[in-house]
């Protein structure tokens, strides 16, 4: 190679960042986080075992994985280490939702953030809809809530909500290269 040769890499922001790190299992606490099956979770119950004729005290991890909310367990000995993954959990105002679902979102920076679409987990949507029901009840529009799919509730939420000035603020949670809406809130300018 030359002096003069010149290299282009494509540069990310989380280039060379680890998506988790180490540590000891026996540190690792109800409401924290573990990676378990490659899957980030958030440990719902953990319990540690004595040390036996077969060695370590084990830690015996039940946790929820973050994004899927399927229930995973483990057993680790409490003096090795386990990975953490970095949970991250960002609050963008929500701008629009396109007919194919995805969310437009703004960023602290005033850029949009167009890639994610509207979760499918029951109890957020469920939080979507009544908001959106109370919405349309503020702003006396009546409809059979039979009538009426998710998709077109959050439609008339966002329509609705802007014509009353109210903002909506939807919290996205991001963790080993995976991210997802996990919750909604009102904010500002409502009655």
């Amino acid at each position: 190679m030359s002096d003069t040769d010149e290299h282009h890499f494509e540069s990310k922001a989380d280039s060379g960042a680890s998506k988790t790190y180490p540590q000891q299992a026996g540190a690792i606490r109800k409401g924290g986080h573990i990676v378990i099956k490659a899957r980030p979770c958030k440990v719902v119950e953990v319990s540690t075992s004595k040390t036996g004729k077969h060695g370590h005290a084990k830690c015996h991890f039940v946790a929820i994985d973050i994004f899927n909310g399927k229930k995973l367990e483990d057993i680790v000995p409490s003096s090795h280490n386990c990975d953490v993954p970095h949970v991250d959990r960002q609050d963008y105002q929500l701008i629009d939702i396109t007919d194919d679902g995805y969310v437009s979102l703004l960023t602290e920076s005033g850029n949009t953030k167009d890639d994610l679409k509207l979760p499918t987990d029951d109890v957020l949507l469920g939080q979507v809809c009544a908001l959106a029901v109370k919405t349309c009840y503020e702003a006396h529009h009546i409809y059979p809530l039979h009538s009426l799919d998710v998709s077109l509730l959050c439609e008339m939420q966002i329509k609705t909500g802007f014509a009353d000035g109210k903002d909506l603020i939807l919290s996205v949670m991001s963790a080993m290269g995976e991210e997802q809406i996990c919750a909604v809130k009102e904010i500002g300018g409502g009655k």
